[in-house]
Formats: C-alpha cells, structure tokens, sequence
C-alpha cells in the first residue's frame, strides 16, 4: 500500500511539474501593438492579450469584466502609459496580482523607456484633454521600439529566469530584423518628407515627425474636443491660402470633419492603420510600418 502511495505521490510530482513547465507568461497588453512585440520577443513561453483593437480610441475603454478577469491571471501588464490609459487601467490594477502594481518588475509602461513629445508647459483643462507626461503614443517611431523591445526583454529574462537565454535570442533576432527595416524604411520615406498634412488627432506625432511631414493644421479644436463648424471654416480659409496635401485620420477616429473638408477642397483623405489590425495588411509591427508607408507613397504620388 504505502509503495502505491509513493509511486502515485511521484507520478503527481512529474505531473504537476510538467504542467508548470509547459506555462506559458500571461501579458495583458493594452494596445495591440504591445501585444504583437511581446509575442516577438516572448514567442512560444508567452500568452499575450490586447485589451483593446485597432478599432478602438485606446484613450476610451470599459474597464469590463472580461478584462478584469483577464488582469487578474496577468504576470506582466504592458503598456503605453503616459496617460493614454488613465481612464480605465487604474480601475483594473486594483483588481491584479502584487507583482504587475506600479514600482514592481510586472508593471510595463513602454513611455517611461522612450523620449516623449508634445509635453505641455502648462495643465489647463481649457487646453483640452492634454496629457501631463506627453504624447503617449510612442509606438509609432520606429526608433522606440527597439528602446521598449530591449526593456521587455530585461523583464521578461528576471520574471522567467529559466528561459532567459531563449529571450535573449528571440530579442536579438528581433534587433536585426527591425534594423534591417529600418534601413530600408528610410530610403523609401525619402520621396514623401516635406509634404504638408492635415490632421484629426495628434495619434501620430511620433510617426510624422520621423518621416519629416508637415502638420498644417489639426481638426479637433483641442486635443479630445471635436471639430466645430466655425474651426472646420477656419480651416478651410487657411487651407485656400497654402498648400495641403492630405488629411490624415486613424481608424477610430470619427470622419465627418474630414470629409466635409475633403469635398471643399478636393484634398484626400487618407485613413492610416496606427496600430496592428489597422487593415488586412498590418498583422505585425513591420506589416503596420510597410502598410503605413505605402499609404502615404501612394496618396503623396506626383503631390
């Protein structure tokens, strides 16, 4: 009796630690983005969840059951930060395990890793819905993803020690593909830098900035607040005067504006992916960076 009880006791041992070897980083990304570089760097030793989809203001979220649920079995949160989630992610921290609180190895902000632009002099709520540390949506200089890469790479080897040296090659091999790209992202950029662009949002500063565009003018009133009739004329007044060759939008964002500008200008509108999802063709970071190119080679063609 007492060798069947030993020989059952070893084979539950075996059992359970082969179970425990099989499982796999739980990372609770809120952007899909952050999802698709975890699975990057973390591959087969990660299971990664995006809170929200390309379809979806990130700034505007339901802190919903399902995420909750989610959060709670989380071994890294990875994030934006930089405000973009204030409005929801703190509700679902409360309700998360101690190592993935802010101050320790499991709570990811990928803005704390990365410069960051459009940081107000002032906070003015008459300045519309401005963020305190900055424009929060970093993924979109190529630049900055190497920089959180490396840091999610760090996290990763110290929360799963046993598989770190996997991390490491699954990090270096990411180096060199996003290296290579972005060699040759910046001869293919040369023939769109200079070009004079209206915007909705400022979603993407980051991306602009790096391929040199021009922002001429921006259809929300402020950060957050809507286009009026009389901005939208203002608009259309200073745009008559200079030369504008599209007017970018996002996904998510509301078009109505942009359309109404369009057809008294006959200036395009041109929807960019911003994040992964965005369009069939942006199913990884390279395929949202090629997608996004393309876009603005073809809509700038002969501008």
């Amino acid at each position: 009796m007492l060798k069947k009880l030993g020989a059952l006791i070893i084979i539950q041992f075996i059992f359970s630690t082969s179970l425990y070897a099989n499982d796999k980083l739980n990372i609770f990304a809120c952007e899909p983005e952050w999802k698709s570089l975890a699975e990057e760097i973390g591959g087969d030793m990660v299971k990664a969840f995006s809170a929200t989809h390309a379809k979806q203001d990130p700034h505007y979220i339901r802190a919903r059951p399902s995420l909750i649920s989610k959060i709670r079995r989380a071994d890294l949160i990875f994030c934006s930060g930089a405000g973009l989630e204030v409005g929801w992610m703190p509700i679902l921290v409360q309700k998360a395990r101690s190592q993935v609180q802010p101050g320790n190895i499991g709570y990811f902000m990928a803005s704390k890793y990365t410069p960051v632009i459009d940081i107000p002099n002032e906070i003015d709520r008459g300045h519309g819905d401005v963020h305190p540390e900055g424009n929060p949506h970093v993924h979109l200089d190529p630049h900055n993803i190497l920089l959180v890469a490396k840091e999610l790479n760090r996290r990763l080897s110290i929360i799963d020690s046993k598989n770190k040296s996997f991390y490491q090659e699954q990090y270096n091999n990411f180096v060199d593909k996003w290296q290579n790209s972005i060699l040759r992202w910046n001869k293919e950029i040369e023939s769109i830098k200079g070009k004079r662009i209206i915007i909705h949002h400022k979603s993407f500063d980051y991306l602009f900035n790096w391929l040199q565009l021009n922002e001429i003018a921006s259809l929300e009133v402020k950060p957050g607040i809507p286009p009026t009739a009389s901005h939208l004329k203002n608009i259309l007044e200073n745009t008559n005067k200079s030369s504008v060759d599209i007017i970018v939008v996002s996904p998510y964002d509301p078009t109505e504006g942009a359309l109404w500008l369009s057809e008294k200008t006959q200036i395009p509108v041109v929807t960019l992916p911003y994040t992964i999802g965005g369009n069939e063709e942006s199913n990884n970071l390279i395929a949202l960076f090629d997608s996004s190119i393309k876009i603005l080679q073809n809509a700038l063609y002969d501008k």
